[in-house]
């Protein structure tokens, strides 16, 4: 009985995996605005809350389609975005830093400041487990500018922030972080990853 109950378990959790990752790539596809409304009103029903595709739909969006994404959501639901994250149930810094993707437009051309890059990339590397330092830098930077910093970093103390970020982090916060550095790097590499990973699992 023990056995087949751990087995029931281990389906269960394979099943909610897909689920997610499946929202996941549908995140990256170019579709128009209303469906990342959709696909965020869902993950935050109050019956089945997804954590994870909240996460995804804040942290792999441009800041524009952000504010897009705001004014359909208002239109939708009749309240305001911002308003509605304070009460999904997560810790006080994933919240933080899903308020701050929402809440903060930022530049997304190609220019890069090279002087910031390189103030950025010692705060990381003197931030430890300071996550508003990691809040600020992931929330408000460019693409181009984290990619920059990423280099950076490496360069001037031989690791990546990938592996600073899964040192000093963990849980929501450490994937949303991820998922905003990768997403500036690759974000077909990260989605073309999940599909695999969902191809691969067995049912």
């Amino acid at each position: 009985m023990k056995v087949n109950f751990e087995f029931r378990n281990h389906k269960v959790r394979l099943v909610k995996f897909k689920i997610m990752s499946h929202t996941a790539i549908l995140l990256w596809m170019p579709d128009p605005a209303q469906r990342d409304a959709k696909i965020l009103i869902d993950a935050m029903s109050p019956d089945c809350i997804d954590l994870v595709a909240v996460t995804e739909v804040r942290c792999s969006r441009t800041s524009l389609k952000l504010q897009t994404l705001k004014q359909i959501y208002h239109s939708t639901c009749g309240t305001y975005l911002e308003h509605d994250i304070k009460f999904v149930p997560l810790f006080v810094h994933q919240v933080i830093i899903l308020l701050a993707c929402v809440n903060k437009p930022r530049y997304e051309g190609p220019k890069v400041d090279r002087e910031m890059v390189a103030k950025d990339a010692k705060a990381l590397y003197k931030a430890g487990t300071d996550e508003k330092v990691f809040v600020k830098i992931f929330s408000e930077r460019s693409n181009a500018q984290l990619i920059a910093i990423n280099i950076c970093y490496h360069d001037m103390y031989g690791g990546s922030l990938k592996k600073v970020i899964k040192k000093e982090t963990s849980g929501l916060f450490e994937h949303a972080l991820l998922t905003i550095l990768q997403c500036a790097e690759n974000p077909a590499k990260y989605f073309a990853k999940v599909k695999y990973l969902v191809n691969h699992s067995w049912v």
